[in-house]
């Protein structure tokens, strides 16, 4: 079982590790700071380095509950010792945008309790989706200055982990349409930002809502009858 480093310290941009298993390409490590994507989130990238010899890390993912880590060469051996660098430039950036898409959906939540059907995001640039009847330009305008009065608010975002019974006692904490939660966890990683939005998450987040940015909502659709859209770029 590989240990999420990620899950604990967003923040951690280097690690040791030791190889504990080899499949073609790919490597599992015991422990990683590599987030292997997922709720929307691409997977990290990076490198991995052993003595002079340098892996990129080109892809992460989860398969059979393993974290491999796919390497753009031949991977170094089971026992091997290896430092992982994260891309932090490109994680940063799609922290923040996760944190904006959970401000979004707080807003939302808290102003038309309206539940999330659907999300994507690459770094700055997001869209997600909502179970609402009705959008409009100025709805999308009224949520821009809503959203970034959230982050001027400069509220702490916290992570705890919650055992799986209480966490499903937590009002309104499974945000989606669909509970995306898999049946076998029995602990739930839940993401708080103070004051604005409580819910399940996996992926990684900025601490404090300022560190966002300005957030533009760029674009609205309608998906159907009751979903509708919104996209946002994070400047």
């Amino acid at each position: 079982m590989t240990i999420p480093l990620y899950h604990t310290d967003s923040y951690m941009k280097e690690f040791t590790a030791v190889v504990t298993e080899v499949m073609g390409n790919a490597i599992v490590l015991d422990r990683t700071a590599f987030y292997p994507g997922g709720g929307g989130q691409p997977n990290d990238t990076g490198h991995l380095r052993l003595g002079d010899a340098e892996y990129p890390v080109v892809k992460v993912s989860r398969k059979d509950g393993k974290l491999l880590h796919e390497v753009g060469r031949t991977p170094p051996s089971v026992g091997a010792q290896v430092a992982g660098v994260i891309d932090w430039d490109r994680r940063y950036l799609l922290m923040r945008t996760h944190t904006a898409l959970h401000i979004l959906c707080g807003v939302v939540w808290r102003d038309y309790g309206a539940q999330v059907t659907g999300g994507d995001m690459q770094p700055l640039l997001a869209r997600m989706d909502f179970e609402l009847e009705n959008m409009s330009a100025t709805f999308a305008k009224e949520m821009e200055e809503k959203v970034n009065n959230e982050v001027a608010a400069a509220r702490t975002v916290a992570v705890s982990n919650l055992p799986r019974d209480v966490a499903m006692q937590t009002p309104d904490l499974i945000r989606t349409k669909i509970n995306l939660l898999p049946a076998g966890i029995l602990e739930v990683r839940v993401v708080d930002i103070q004051g604005l939005d409580l819910q399940a998450d996996g992926g990684t987040h900025v601490a404090n809502t300022r560190e966002v940015g300005r957030i533009k909502v760029v674009g609205h659709e309608s998906k159907g009858r009751i979903n509708k859209r919104l996209r946002i770029q994070i400047e």
